[in-house]
């Protein structure tokens, strides 16, 4: 479903959608059912691509979401679960690697580490493994890992989950560990976009976290990134999309729960 909610918010689709639309309606002038076509496709991709309309549908899926306060998680052991993104891996010609985080996944670590440093001798689980097996990325368990420890996370107090394919297979996981290690509290780390499928996710496995946000990239945009179509807004609007089908996804299989 990812690559495919990906594809239908890219440039290429558009390209394909627009031109589709030209080609029926040079094949057939007449055809309302053509003109329709183009004006809907041209109406679809404009709002999905604007900024400020892909910005306020996401705040919607972050609506009761604030930053994580020492106050929230009571004295207790506690684990602070950090969701995986993604990885890129950059290649010599040895063969040599070298992987990072991806952005989001920059962003979740660091707001990992600011909660680390509230909460007394707490665990920190990074998680994430690789969606497509064939994938060669490393998986973004390792990378957050590498991440969390250089910016003075005490290797010993970091666990890695890299068999997870997606947010369930995190929860279905991570859920029995946090037991057989005696948690009382569990923190959950992640995007404000993934926060609210992510707490279902674990709530049907019995966890109930407690959510920290990683802060959104400071964007500084002009205002015409705001109001004009761009790349970023259509990026933003797959991401808004792809929260969204997965939240009612994930809801229908019973993976979720409220």
């Amino acid at each position: 479903m990812t690559a495919r909610v990906g594809y239908v918010f890219s440039t290429g689709a558009v390209v394909v959608a627009l031109s589709a639309g030209a080609i029926w309606l040079l094949a057939r002038p007449g055809s309302r059912a053509a003109r329709r076509f183009l004006v809907v496709a041209a109406v679809f991709y404009t709002l999905a691509s604007t900024y400020v309309v892909t910005h306020n549908a996401a705040r919607l899926l972050a609506i009761g979401l604030r930053p994580f306060e020492e106050s929230d998680v009571p004295a207790g052991p506690t684990a602070i679960v950090v969701l995986g993104s993604g990885s890129f891996t950059a290649r010599d010609w040895s063969g040599n690697r070298f992987s990072i985080v991806d952005p989001s996944a920059a962003t979740r670590v660091l707001e990992a580490v600011r909660v680390f440093r509230l909460i007394d001798q707490a665990w920190v689980i990074s998680s994430g493994g690789l969606p497509d097996p064939d994938d060669p990325d490393e998986p973004t368990g390792l990378t957050m890992r590498n991440a969390l420890v250089q910016l003075g996370i005490p290797e010993p107090r970091v666990l890695v989950e890299t068999k997870s394919r997606n947010t369930h297979d995190e929860a279905a996981i991570i859920a029995p560990l946090l037991a057989s290690m005696g948690i009382r509290h569990t923190v959950l780390v992640t995007s404000h976009l993934h926060m609210r499928r992510s707490l279902g996710a674990f709530k049907a496995q019995g966890v109930d976290a407690v959510p920290a946000v990683a802060r959104p990239p400071d964007n500084q945009l002009s205002w015409f990134d705001w109001v004009l179509p761009s790349g970023f807004g259509l990026y933003e609007g797959s991401q808004v999309a792809h929260e969204a089908l997965g939240l009612a996804y994930y809801t229908a299989r019973g993976w979720s729960r409220f």
